[in-house]
């Protein structure tokens, strides 16, 4: 039974009955809404923002440490990028040179591996760690293409070699003096200072200082077409046609072992270390020519040295520094 209120009228000296319209009841309602509304706005904010739920803190917890985890393998991406790179970088530079295949073209290398919404239906927004992950599959999708195009290259690489055995005795492919301990290069390939003219001129082969009458060898099996002394440029040198586009020159020389006409192979002897023509102390000259054109000799060292030597006779050749000799 509901409780009735009176109030003491002071005109009349009665009590009166209080009666409650309707439209009382009705703001009296909203009053205690709106005060219940603004005691749960408040009592989520404080809770929301000085207490946290057991389970919503181990879930920040594991979503931090898988942050952590695909920025490791993101960096472990870039380095295996890097020696992908390297691999490549070689296959076309080194390998198929000396196979006088084309490199492979940048277009097929770093071709794409599917459209912009590839990964569309897995992420739905754009948050740190999708776009991490999303870059991370990228990456993964474009060196497995990658890796399959090089695996590619290198049967090709294989077929050639089975098919050209007489040119892989022919092609340059050793030093042409005996230089074990890399000591003996003295100057590179490229723009070098001339020693007589002392301008910088483009150095067409690399030079190895050796003492007077050191061993100079033919680098491939070939043909001698030039023995020739000359009181500038190589002065005493030698030219040997190893075929599939190749020469090699071997200059200032002492003395010559060879003919003009003379067929030689890799490791013969052709002549000797000397301080001929445009020379400023004993050394040789060496150059290797492919259709026409020089080549930097480093790339054709292969046979005799192993990669580690070859990084090092790489750092020696690329140091600009004068010449021995001029042509």
């Amino acid at each position: 039974m509901a409780r009735i209120k009176y109030y003491y009228d002071t005109e009349t000296c009665k009590y009166e009955r209080i009666r409650v319209s309707r439209w009382d009841i009705f703001l009296n309602f909203m009053g205690f809404f709106a005060l219940s509304l603004i005691l749960a706005i408040g009592l989520t904010f404080v809770y929301s923002n000085f207490f946290e739920l057991p389970q919503v803190s181990m879930l920040k917890k594991e979503n931090k440490e898988l942050l952590t985890y695909y920025q490791m393998l993101e960096k472990d991406m870039n380095e295996i990028t890097a020696m992908m790179g390297a691999l490549q970088d070689r296959d076309d530079n080194v390998y198929r040179v000396i196979f006088e295949a084309d490199p492979i073209p940048s277009t097929i290398r770093e071709a794409g591996v599917g459209g912009v919404d590839r990964y569309k239906d897995l992420f739905e927004s754009n948050s740190r760690q999708e776009v991490l992950i999303h870059n991370t599959l990228e990456k993964a999708d474009k060196l497995k293409k990658q890796m399959y195009i090089q695996t590619k290259s290198y049967d090709e690489i294989l077929e050639m070699a089975g098919r050209k055995n007489e040119m892989l005795a022919s092609i340059p492919s050793i030093q042409p003096i005996s230089n074990k301990e890399l000591t003996r290069l003295a100057s590179g390939f490229g723009m070098r200072m001339h020693p007589i003219l002392k301008i910088r001129r483009f150095h067409q082969g690399i030079d190895f200082s050796a003492p007077t009458g050191t061993p100079v060898y033919a680098t491939g099996n070939g043909k001698v077409i030039t023995v020739q002394t000359t009181f500038t440029g190589l002065g005493k040198h030698v030219i040997i046609d190893h075929g599939y586009g190749f020469e090699t020159r071997y200059g200032h020389l002492n003395d010559f072992n060879v003919k003009a006409g003379q067929e030689v192979k890799r490791g013969e002897v052709i002549g000797f270390v000397g301080n001929t023509g445009w020379s400023t102390a004993p050394h040789l000259h060496y150059e290797v020519w492919k259709s026409g054109k020089p080549l930097n000799p480093v790339f054709y060292f292969y046979n005799d040295i192993i990669d580690e030597e070859w990084d090092k006779l790489l750092e020696l050749a690329s140091r600009e520094n004068q010449s021995l000799g001029g042509n």
